[in-house]
């Protein structure tokens, strides 16, 4: 991914899965990786599997981080639809200040999914 810094991550759990199905988190990272490339207009992101975020009842889980920004947890990630979201929400982040993200609105759905925020 070309930018600044490249000090933007986002974790993607690959573990927890819905009853009855396959986990989906680790073809979800490798569709968002595919996303980041074709789109210049983003910081740098890199995208990181995670063995597990302990939030198995309601998966796939998501958390963003960066030096000197808050860090956001989220959960209810729907692989299926929410790559645009998903990325929208990584634009917000990349543009935010250290108070981190001020409007999620653009990020649609996801701003219901927020489980945390841990400040920087």
């Amino acid at each position: 991914m070309k930018g600044p810094g490249m000090s933007h991550v986002i974790h993607i759990c690959e573990s927890c899965a819905r009853a009855g199905q396959p986990p989906e988190g680790r073809e979800f990272a490798e569709a968002l990786r595919r996303a980041l490339e074709a789109d210049d207009g983003l910081c740098g992101v890199e995208v990181r599997g995670a063995e597990c975020m302990n939030i198995c009842d309601d998966p796939v889980s998501l958390a963003l981080r960066a030096p000197g920004k808050p860090a956001y947890l989220f959960s209810g990630i729907r692989p299926q639809e929410d790559l645009d979201d998903v990325l929208e929400l990584l634009r917000l982040y990349c543009h935010a200040g250290p108070k981190g993200i001020t409007d999620a609105r653009p990020a649609g759905r996801l701003r219901f999914c927020l489980v945390g925020r841990v400040p920087a």
